[in-house]
């Protein structure tokens, strides 16, 4: 068969470079010192330190370093149960596994932008999270490399970036402070803030959204910046560092043509910059084909084209379905593999005819114009043009570590800035909550107004401190949507190291503090006098304390939560019913000792029975306060009902017959008496309290390991 005219003859020429081992070559770490020192005499800064390597050196850190991304033979199985309900009230489970990829291979290189078609299902997606190792380890066969190089997961997680389909971004804050933000995470410590503003500027003029700099990214809630706008700051975010390597799931899903166009002409010009962008789209059109390079065509998993969109009409010419006069070429394709895939031999005889073409296509030696830089080097001396933005040498232990741009003490202090920024436009979230603490506060004060020591208020001020304690919790509530909100900005900025989960946590601690503190201040305020608890001052500094430190359990027992359950009704769900339970086993309903065995566990466990403790021996630990005198015994039974008179002889009847003599000032219950009847010996209130404090750093480090282990933003 001879040779189509349309032949794509790019394609022969992107065939990746065998690199060679050379026995002086210098370390990584070293080849980027050199890169520092050549940007510093580019800019007059100073005489770099390693000029023994002469112009020679120099030179080869200065050249156009090529790069090609190849895939071979990439498959990808899952398991899929399946129920049959062949037997009445019994089910039989079986499981099948179904291909997502079949021995997916192809090429790119920097400057172009690879693009996978295809129709819904047919694993667009699911070759972007290979190529971006978004798959667990050991679930996809095949290899990928780049310079003909394995790629390591913590070199790609430096050089390359991925933007999700979904525009995650923080709704209050501006197009220019979102940037920036990302620039404070990707970019180092080393690079000075003026540069920093400068990168994010020279951004925003690249991606055309200088008109909407100003504009909060918005929601439905608040107005804000347009959805092209919103999928272009999505990728600025991404390309913020200027990777390498850059792949996008669908960034044109839900635009209209213009901002479709747009947005792929944004992605041109990051190609041409030196980057291989590869994304996934569904149906481009016409303006848009012409900004793409190469195409890969799936069905079910299997290639039915790969090459150039020049050599898509010959390549359907030749299968016998040539491509009408004025009709979108990739219109046409898709609506042919759609019909085939409905026939009775699907699409098995065009990826056969592609496998032929490619074969036929791949009869010419690939070229290998230089092959002599290893991966590090090539790498290296991509920086030294400008990729990979980083502050002098300070890009050296970033690439060559695979870490964080960062130091975690600067990663903390800009996520709190970020969070603190996005709270304070939205304040009637606070205000919500705090409303609701004083509403609470004020009805339980009017309730239970100026509680006297009598064993009637005995009793009421035991039923105020449960539903206090428990309430500190319950308010704890509406934090759960806080990071189920997050949550995929979180997985998509720590996906390529852009700050470590522990500086998440403690940024997330940091951020709730002070909120709490105005909470407990509020709540403490309104009831401590209002309902006549004891302690003075002091009593008063220590009922803040331990309503500050329930607030700071329950915060860190939610945020856990949020971290392992996936939607907010579920969370609320469980939410409501563990905290039900808590109550219920505080020690209010029932006493420690009446608890059965097999349930003290949960006793113990119960986060309200600490502070609920706690203020019960702060309000009844003064020896000298008595809270049943005399007659006051026959309170709370029948004998209550008897006139004055009566309970006096009553009293001198029972003084007669114990042999002691009782009057009706005789203090027969003191609070020691009242925190023994509860059961309250164990601990004192300051061990309670230290526990309930305690307890807030247990979920919070609870919530650490669930980011740790839980959202690694891989399929398996």
């Amino acid at each position: 068969m001879s040779r189509p005219v349309s032949e794509d003859h790019s394609v022969d020429n992107a065939t990746p470079y065998h690199s060679m081992e050379i026995g002086s070559s210098l370390t990584l770490g070293q080849l980027l010192k050199n890169v520092s020192d050549v940007r510093k005499v580019d800019a007059g800064d100073e005489t770099p330190l390693h000029s023994s390597q002469g112009d020679q050196d120099y030179d080869d850190l200065m050249r156009p370093v090529p790069f090609v991304l190849s895939f071979n033979n990439l498959t990808y199985n899952v398991s899929v149960r399946r129920k049959f309900n062949l037997i009445p009230r019994r089910s039989l489970s079986s499981s099948k596994t179904k291909t997502l990829l079949d021995n997916i291979s192809g090429e790119t290189r920097d400057g172009e932008i690879l693009a996978v078609l295809g129709a819904s299902g047919s694993g667009k997606s699911t070759l972007i999270d290979a190529l971006a190792n978004r798959i667990a380890k050991g679930s996809l066969k095949g290899k990928v490399t780049l310079n003909g190089e394995p790629l390591q997961s913590r070199t790609l997680k430096v050089i390359s970036a991925y933007v999700m389909q979904d525009d995650l971004l923080f709704p209050m804050l501006t197009v220019e402070e979102t940037l920036m933000f990302a620039a404070e995470f990707r970019l180092p410590r080393s690079l000075p803030k003026s540069k920093k503003k400068l990168r994010v500027q020279t951004l925003i003029e690249q991606l055309g959204i200088k008109n909407a700099a100003n504009t909060i990214i918005g929601d439905e809630g608040h107005r804000g910046i347009s959805g092209g706008e919103r999928r272009r700051v999505s990728i600025g975010i991404d390309i913020i560092h200027d990777p390498i390597v850059l792949f996008l799931d669908e960034p044109t899903s839900g635009l209209d043509s213009t901002s479709a166009f747009m947005v792929v002409n944004v992605l041109k010009k990051i190609a041409e910059s030196g980057s291989i962008v590869i994304m996934s789209i569904h149906q481009p059109s016409h303006r848009v084909l012409g900004l793409l390079n190469r195409l890969i065509f799936l069905s079910r998993g299997k290639t039915v084209f790969s090459g150039s969109p020049a050599s898509l009409p010959g390549f359907f010419a030749r299968f016998g379905s040539p491509v009408p006069e004025n009709e979108n070429q990739t219109e046409f394709a898709l609506d042919l593999i759609r019909e085939l895939e409905g026939s009775a031999g699907g699409t098995r005889g065009l990826v056969e005819f592609n496998k032929r073409w490619q074969e036929m296509k791949n009869r010419s030696p690939p070229a290998s114009p230089n092959p002599n830089l290893t991966l590090k080097e090539a790498i290296s001396a991509s920086i030294s043009r400008g990729k990979l933005v980083s502050g002098g040498g300070g890009g050296s232990s970033v690439v060559s570590h695979g870490g964080f741009a960062n130091p975690f003490w600067i990663e903390i202090k800009t996520l709190t800035e970020r969070s603190i920024l996005n709270s304070r436009r939205q304040p009637e979230l606070f205000g919500t909550r705090l409303a609701a603490v004083l509403v609470t506060g004020f009805i339980l004060a009017t309730v239970f107004w100026r509680l006297d020591n009598s064993p009637k208020g005995v009793q009421e001020r035991l039923g105020f401190f449960a539903f206090a304690m428990s309430t500190m919790f319950y308010t704890c509530a509406d934090a759960l949507p806080v990071f189920l909100q997050e949550r995929y900005i979180f997985m998509r900025e720590t996906a390529y190291n852009a700050y470590r989960r522990s500086s998440y946590v403690l940024s997330h601690a940091v951020v709730s503090l002070p909120s709490l503190v105005f909470l407990s201040l509020a709540f403490a305020s309104t009831t401590f006098w209002a309902v006549g608890l004891e302690g003075g001052p002091m009593g008063f500094l220590f009922y803040c304390l331990i309503i500050f430190a329930s607030f700071w359990s329950g915060s860190s027992f939610v945020t856990f939560l949020s971290g392992v359950v996936p939607h907010v009704m579920l969370g609320y769900t469980i939410v409501v019913a563990i905290l039900a339970y808590f109550l219920l086993f505080s020690g209010f309903f029932i006493n420690r000792d009446r608890i059965p065995q097999y349930w003290l566990w949960f006793h113990y466990l119960s986060l309200v029975k600490y502070p609920y403790e706690a203020v019960l021996q702060n309000e009844f630990s003064d020896p000298m306060e008595c809270f049943v005198r005399g007659v006051q015994m026959f309170d709370n039974t029948p004998l209550g009902q008897l006139s004055y008179g009566m309970k006096l002889r009553l009293l001198d009847s029972v003084s007669r017959s114990i042999g002691m003599r009782i009057t009706s000032s005789t203090c027969l219950t003191t609070g020691a008496d009242i925190l023994r009847q509860q059961g309250v010996t164990e601990l004192s209130k300051w061990s309670c309290l230290l526990v309930t404090v305690g307890f807030g750093f247990f979920f919070r480090a609870l919530f650490y390991l669930c980011l740790l282990f839980g959202s690694k933003n891989k399929r398996r």
